[in-house]
């Protein structure tokens, strides 16, 4: 129970509502009001985005290796505290239980649990973004992809597939705002801040 809670913790750490405030900018007030690196980029710059992105991957990432390291290394554990943190980015108690989109952070998760899986999934998002330069569709054409692999490719890990559509369903709903705007052609891409003259 130790590292799920850990794991949890880490996932709540929302790195994008900290970096903004560093900058003097409440990200969730600005944009489409989420803490996570596609908005923060927008706002702060894009080189902010990308530490965010990082941030909030490695914080997925170590989730599952701490689960490993100091926990149960039982597979339904290790999956489990995977899921916690993903569960503490988009529930973060720091910002009143309304964190990011969870899609940096379940790509960490993603690649320490199944590096194949992790990577492939990487290669359906960037090769939709080139192809539509729109973060939310890459994201959610990611997100679809992860379970289809996850039982084509690791056929024998029952908890990681009930989790991967668990993720998935997640990053659907998270992404509900950006639906509509892609309904109503009103959804940006990742773009560079603005700057001023």
């Amino acid at each position: 129970m130790v590292s799920l809670g850990l794991a949890f913790l880490l996932g709540s750490l929302p790195f994008g509502f900290w970096l903004g405030r560093l900058k003097g900018v409440d990200v969730r007030k600005q944009g489409s009001g989420n803490i996570g690196a596609t908005n923060v980029g927008r706002i702060l710059g894009r080189g902010w985005g990308y530490l965010v992105f990082v941030l909030d991957f490695g914080k997925g990432w170590l989730a599952v290796w701490v689960a490993r390291a100091w926990g149960d290394p039982v597979d339904p554990w290790v999956v489990t505290a995977g899921l916690f943190a993903v569960l503490g980015h988009v529930f973060t108690p720091w910002v009143g239980f309304r964190g990011g989109k969870g899609v940096a952070t379940s790509a960490g998760v993603l690649l320490a649990l199944t590096p194949l899986v992790g990577l492939l999934v990487a290669a359906v998002w960037g090769g939709a973004f080139l192809v539509g330069r729109i973060v939310s569709v890459a994201s959610l054409l990611a997100a679809t992809a992860f379970p289809l692999l996850v039982h084509q490719l690791d056929p024998n890990r029952p908890a990681l597939q009930c989790a991967a559509w668990v993720l998935a369903l997640l990053v659907w709903v998270r992404h509900r705002d950006n639906l509509m705007r892609l309904f109503q052609g009103k959804e940006n891409g990742f773009r560079k801040k603005n700057k001023k003259t």
